[in-house]
């Protein structure tokens, strides 16, 4: 599970709004400066989504997961998925 999914989807809600205004500068063609700052600002909301999603994932899922798995192939999924999380 995803722990408090609630405050996960409100997190991605907040990064939906950032990301419709962002479309809404482009449209109105703002200063790409300030555009950016936008995007860099949604880019960190998104981050720590991620990141909050992650931990519950290292601390909880992967705990469902061990069990019938052996522990090789358990931190072989870990690493895979923090690879792909961090590109």
């Amino acid at each position: 599970m995803l722990g408090d999914k609630d405050a996960v989807i409100k997190r991605l809600r907040r990064v939906e709004g950032q990301i419709k205004g962002i479309q809404k500068m482009v449209n109105e063609e703002k200063f790409c400066g300030d555009i950016l700052i936008q995007i860099a600002a949604a880019r960190a909301a998104l981050n720590s989504v991620g990141g909050l999603i992650l931990e519950n994932y290292m601390k909880d899922c992967l705990k469902g997961y061990l069990q019938g798995v052996n522990e090789e192939e358990a931190l072989d999924k870990l690493v895979d998925i923090m690879v792909k999380y961090s590109k």
